[in-house]
């Protein structure tokens, strides 16, 4: 038998659309910053005491350059030391480093708590706001690319607000308190070292904007490479079958290549400053020296001071030659809250009604009044669909690759939204239906029968949660599957693997007619396999339809002659019109598409 070969209907590329998230990228570094904060509430709890515990942190760090001045101008002064001032000077700056070592404990402890739940919100707002877009949405990016922004992008987020966040707290206090100290020791040499400084101060906002687009280069090329790397292991069998190791592994090597050198290039940018801190640090060192033994020959600092003030200078530098670790950070983290930020800009075009309505359990009527449908820059797929099916209809959707029979049913579970006309269930238009009523009532089998990497029967009750095993294995039994079950190596307990690897396509298929079945909808969709599978599986498959479909209203796309001819009614699809309708009996002799297709198929079945 020749099956008909699944339809992608998708004639739209990612560039035919506009890219999703251009509000988040022309958002500055500290609108995204601050939008990235409003998002994750989390950021801000605690925030003041957090603050308080890094001032502490801060102060504490001026004991030892204070301390240090008040043993060489006082302990030390005259011909015998003080040896008790010296003693308590040691002992109360002893205590003054452990309290700053506790207080920088505490709010490091504070500040992991705060960001990772502001991240887990976040990462939670991302993941389910993917699944809120629609397939059109979805196609616009490659999987691993968004998978990349909502798991790799966020830890670079983590990765600042963890280690830089705390780094910007504690340097912009220790850049104030230095200073402050720095001005009461000698305003003089204060100046000196402001006047060396400042200008690569000004500089950093201006250096800020290359560092910016390098590190939104490199989070895209790792997005890239991701996506790469997650389809050639998606994609292993396939591989393996054409002999494309080498062209495959050519791709990733390009893609990974292409993430290296973006990232080295932002390397370079941020780089560049470091040597350029060591400079200016070196000389205002030298300046304040020279400066410094002037003042002091005159008298206007003394020793113990000047000494004093050396140490606050490498307080104050510190903070400066980290900025260049913490810009690095900073940009990488913007790059990625950007892009986390564009996924979440993207709007919901399928989104669920505000003050929607909720349907009653029962046999759902169908109708499609006039619907139309085109991909955003493509021609029509679907043109002028209206049909009605009744309750407990059974119904075949046949018809050429392309004719439209995918998108049909991507309306019908509302996927997607139509470009024109509307779809009613019920008599209630499809787009005023809760998502929860819509989800629990209509349920679609997709062709491939994805499954997820856990036992067989957490993926039968994938669809109702609440059902207990005694419930899985009734509707096994129900579906004439208690024989297969048996005989499976550990029955309901027997792991499926990865996307249901372990199972043929065959067994994949049973298993989701199965969870489709104890999800117990009133409206099935169903998108046959067309993979070949041997007879006792076929034999099978076909009892399973007939029990799950037995009751319901059914809509299914079919690629089997046996559901068409079992069909109430058949629909027939080209070029997205329905051009015959009405029962197998009827249309195989009428001369058309129909019959075209019924000799494909008795050829493909008898050949």
């Amino acid at each position: 038998m020749t099956a008909a070969t699944e339809e992608t209907d998708t004639t739209e590329t990612a560039a035919d659309r506009t890219a999703p998230g251009l509000r988040a990228a022309e958002r500055t570094a500290l609108e995204t910053f601050r939008h990235g904060v409003r998002l994750s509430p989390e950021f801000r709890r605690g925030l003041a005491g957090t603050l308080v515990l890094a001032v502490l942190a801060t102060l504490g760090k001026v004991i030892v350059p204070v301390a240090v001045q008040q043993v060489i101008d006082r302990g030390l002064r005259g011909d015998v030391p003080d040896i008790p001032f010296i003693r308590n000077a040691v002992v109360l700056c002893a205590l003054a480093v452990l309290l700053t070592a506790l207080c920088g404990y505490l709010m490091n402890v504070r500040l992991y708590r705060s960001t990772e739940s502001g991240l887990a919100t976040l990462r939670g707002k991302g993941f389910r706001h993917v699944h809120d877009l629609s397939v059109l949405s979805q196609n616009s990016e490659r999987r691993g690319a968004l998978v990349s922004r909502v798991t790799g992008d966020v830890d670079q987020i983590s990765a600042f607000m963890q280690w830089g966040g705390m780094v910007v707290i504690v340097a912009c206090g220790q850049l104030l308190v230095a200073t402050t100290l720095m001005a009461v020791y000698s305003w003089q040499l204060t100046l000196i070292v402001w006047g060396c400084f400042l200008p690569v101060i000004i500089a950093l906002p201006r250096f800020q904007k290359l560092v910016a687009g390098a590190y939104i280069r490199v989070r895209e090329r790792a997005g890239e490479m991701l996506a790469a790397v997650s389809e050639s292991v998606v994609g292993s069998a396939v591989i393996r079958a054409h002999a494309t190791e080498d062209r495959t592994a050519e791709r990733i090597d390009r893609a990974v290549d292409a993430q290296r050198a973006a990232q080295t290039r932002a390397q370079k940018i941020v780089g560049f400053t470091f040597p350029i801190t060591e400079l200016v640090a070196a000389v205002a060192i030298a300046l304040v020296v020279v400066a410094g033994v002037v003042l002091g020959v005159g008298g206007s600092i003394s020793a113990g001071r000047l000494i004093a003030f050396l140490f606050l200078i490498t307080l104050f530098i510190s903070p400066l030659q980290t900025a260049t670790e913490v810009l690095n950070e900073a940009q990488n983290a913007i790059a990625g809250w950007r892009r986390i930020l564009g996924v979440l800009d993207t709007p919901a075009d399928v989104a669920d009604p505000v003050d929607g309505s909720t349907l009653p359990r029962g046999p759902i009527s169908v109708t499609f009044e006039d619907v139309g449908f085109a991909y955003p820059g493509g021609p029509p797929v679907l043109r002028e669909v209206s049909v009605d099916i009744p309750p407990r209809t059974r119904v075949a959707v046949v018809g050429e690759t392309g004719s439209g029979k995918t998108t049909f049913a991507k309306l019908l579970t509302r996927l997607m939204d139509p470009s024109s006309g509307r779809i009613l269930v019920d008599g209630v238009d499809l787009r005023r239906v809760r998502f929860s009523s819509l989800r629990e009532r209509v349920v679609m089998v997709p062709q491939d029968g994805f499954l997820f990497d856990a036992s067989l029967e957490d993926n039968v009750r994938f669809g109702r949660p609440s059902a207990t095993r005694a419930d899985v294995e009734r509707a096994l039994t129900e579906l004439g599957l208690a024989d297969w079950l048996e005989g499976l190596p550990a029955g309901l307990d027997t792991p499926v693997g990865q996307r249901g690897e372990s199972l043929s396509a065959g067994e994949r298929q049973l298993v989701a007619l199965a969870r489709a079945y104890l999800a117990d909808p009133d409206l099935l969709l169903l998108d046959e396999a067309t993979s070949a599978v041997d007879p006792a599986t076929e034999v099978r498959l076909a009892r399973a339809l007939e029990g799950v479909t037995r009751g319901r209203t059914a809509v299914s796309i079919a690629h089997r002659l046996s559901t068409a001819q079992a069909a109430d009614e058949v629909l027939v699809f080209q070029h997205g019109r329905i051009v015959q309708r009405g029962p197998h009996s009827v249309l195989v002799a009428e001369p058309g598409v129909y019959a075209d297709l019924y000799a494909s198929w008795t050829a493909g079945v008898t050949s």
